[in-house]
């Protein structure tokens, strides 16, 4: 493990040079990209969510390519299609930016349902079928969606299939004045993303994500997760519990974590810390709750303690 260990710390290292002091959302990220899963963004404008997913990219040299959803965007935006050759007289395929390695779909939720499921098909099956013809998406490929939570006007509210689509979601949040002074000085003459360097491979990524799946995870970690998962669909303040998906992303992500932490066997503690993550867009709590003033974390914080390891 410690040679997976020290090329994802080499990879974290080189995104912190433009992310500064959000370590533990750039370590969320590459759970998402080892995982071969999505991550969905959500945090207010300006806070480095698109600088986030282009540094990536350039750390694994990998194919980056940007979607600007807005409500005009239609699904061949996304996809591509067909395009009539007057030349040739044939219809050509002409590919849409959804063919990458890292897509970041940015501002996803102002974007026709329509356009939205788009998506569902890349992001579930890692290909696109396009007039009956079936294209595999280029691996690694990964998903990173992001949208703001404090403007509603003229947004489509992702729907709970696409959403469940997504392994995490997480947020970047405001820097300490020290950090953005750090920022500041860094950012004097040049953007940092001028400068950074591939510091991994799309093989090595693509090692990794095998590697992952040797990683063992115990019968009573497993347990801990199902009874975890289960206790969401009953629990007096969500009407919607967390379905198996969540179960298997929970499962895969602690995987992860522990190759992250140098360890090739999951730890219930890998469990705990990620859970809020994983579930936080999974389930739905009672709208007489959230009046009253019960968050997603304190539900989930609950749960934790609740749920029993044996």
């Amino acid at each position: 493990m410690e040679e997976y260990k020290t090329i994802v710390n080499a990879l974290i290292d080189n995104i912190e040079k433009v992310i500064v002091g959000k370590r533990d959302s750039v370590k969320l990220l590459i759970v998402g990209l080892l995982t071969n899963g999505h991550i969905l963004i959500e945090d207010v404008p300006g806070t480095g969510k698109t600088t986030l997913a282009l540094a990536v990219a350039k750390s694994i040299g990998g194919v980056f390519k940007r979607i600007q959803f807005t409500p005009d965007l239609l699904p061949s935006d996304v996809t591509g299609g067909f395009i009539y050759n007057p030349k040739t007289g044939e219809f050509e395929l002409k590919k849409g930016p959804i063919f990458a390695n890292i897509v970041l779909a940015d501002e996803v939720n102002r974007t026709s349902p329509r356009t939205q499921s788009s998506l569902l098909e890349c992001m579930q099956e890692y290909k696109v079928t396009l007039d009956g013809q079936t294209l595999a998406l280029d691996k690694p490929f990964m998903v990173i969606a992001t949208q703001n939570p404090i403007e509603f006007q003229g947004t489509y509210p992702l729907p709970e299939t696409q959403i469940d689509r997504f392994l995490m979601k997480i947020e970047m949040g405001y820097l300490e004045v020290e950090q953005e002074v750090q920022v500041l000085n860094a950012q004097e003459k040049n953007h940092p993303l001028e400068t950074i360097q591939q510091v991994s491979s799309l093989a090595q990524v693509k090692e990794m994500q095998e590697k992952v799946k040797e990683i063992e995870i115990s019968e009573k970690v497993l347990t801990y997760i199902a009874r975890l998962i289960s206790s969401t669909r009953t629990a007096a303040n969500i009407t919607l519990g967390a379905s198996t998906r969540a179960s298997i992303a929970l499962m895969n992500s602690a995987r992860v974590w522990a190759l992250l932490e140098g360890r090739n066997y999951v730890i219930p503690d890998d469990v705990y810390y990620l859970s809020y993550w994983v579930l936080r867009h999974r389930v739905l709590i009672d709208p007489k709750a959230a009046m009253e003033g019960t968050s997603v974390k304190d539900i989930i914080s609950d749960l934790l303690d609740q749920t029993v390891i044996s």
